[in-house]
């Protein structure tokens, strides 16, 4: 934790988090973080209002505020709308600077087409079971199978055992994904840190599953915060958003 640090309580009993400081780069997750989390990834709904605290507290940390998704980037845009914020989509495969300049993985950290084919053929006959193919990478959920998870995981597990020194399987909530091991959200705080508006401001990630940890880890080894919602917010993205409302309501840095 970074020193002067003072934890404030939320309404519920059970959520802290730090007080928000002018001086930090936010990054922040959206499924399970700033959203909840919904039986299929294009069921999930924005709340009211979420753009605007959004962009309130962009501006009262000059900036320094960019989203970290597995999402793609047009993905993110949508569920954003009307901001275009600076983002990381794909865990990393692909970059939106500040400015708007966009940095692409090579076609070498995309998961083999034929892999991506061999699931959506074994799902099939899963009902329920749900593929979300991306540029980079892919998704199996099966929240609304969850009798398949053994199978799937065996699945997943057997496709990467063919590159498993490039590719690995990831556990989600309800679901695995196979990605490229280059791919990781650590990318967005090394890459937004070394360039304006990030630079010399303290890095705070906030996410709530795995594939956050990276970014956590990255985050802690520049003397900034990972904050996991469930530990910090309770598994509640509705104390997030209040969380986030704070920093509208803090006065001007």
């Amino acid at each position: 934790m970074v020193a002067g640090l003072t934890l404030s309580k939320t309404r519920q009993p059970d959520t802290f988090a730090p007080k928000p400081r002018p001086d930090w780069a936010l990054f922040l997750d959206i499924d399970g973080t700033l959203l909840d989390l919904a039986p299929r990834p294009d069921a999930v709904e924005v709340p009211a209002g979420l753009a605007a605290t959004l962009a309130l507290a962009r501006s009262w940390l000059d900036g320094a505020l960019a989203i970290v998704s597995g999402r793609t980037i047009a993905e993110i845009d949508q569920l954003m709308t009307p901001l275009r914020l600076a983002c990381v989509g794909e865990h990393g495969a692909v970059i939106r600077r500040p400015d708007g300049a966009t940095d692409r993985a090579g076609p070498e950290h995309a998961v083999p087409p034929e892999w991506t084919a061999s699931l959506r053929a074994a799902v099939r006959d899963w009902p329920g079971v749900l593929v979300e193919e991306k540029t980079y990478g892919v998704v199996v959920h099966f929240r609304q199978a969850p009798r398949r998870e053994h199978e799937i995981r065996e699945l997943a597990q057997a496709l990467v055992a063919e590159d498993a020194a490039r590719f690995e399987v990831l556990p989600a909530s309800m679901a695995f994904e196979i990605r490229h091991r280059a791919l990781t959200k650590a990318i967005a705080v090394d890459a937004f840190m070394a360039g304006p508006p990030f630079t010399g401001r303290v890095p705070v990630f906030v996410g709530d599953d795995v594939t956050d940890e990276d970014g956590f880890r990255a985050a802690r080894a520049m003397g900034g915060l990972g904050l996991n919602v469930k530990q910090s917010f309770g598994g509640r993205p509705s104390e997030v958003r209040r969380w986030l409302r704070a920093f509208a309501d803090s006065p001007a840095p």
